[in-house]
């Protein structure tokens, strides 16, 4: 749940935006089952190709067949985006 916080800094930095503790449960349910569908479905792949290392390339393939249409393309889009915009955003997360 720290997380979503540090996202939210980094998202809208400017902002004083905050998100009340029940939203942060729900959203932190959603974003884990999420992660475990995406996580299932990379590894999925990475065994139909027969390789031992799974990369961004099964992680957007797996995005792209659980999320719909246009908002799968925009998820791959954003996602890319983030770390292409600032390369800090992901030793910010991982902290």
């Amino acid at each position: 749940s720290s997380y979503i916080h540090k996202l939210l800094k980094i998202i809208h930095p400017e902002s004083k935006l905050t998100i009340s503790k029940p939203s942060v449960s729900i959203l932190d349910s959603f974003l884990q089952d999420t992660f475990e569908k995406i996580a299932t479905e990379a590894g999925k792949l990475c065994r139909y190709n027969k390789k031992s290392t799974m990369t961004q390339r099964e992680i957007q393939t797996a995005v792209r067949l659980l999320i719909p249409g246009e908002l799968g393309k925009h998820a791959v889009s954003e996602g890319s985006k983030v770390f292409l915009r600032n390369p800090a955003a992901y030793a910010k997360l991982s902290r």
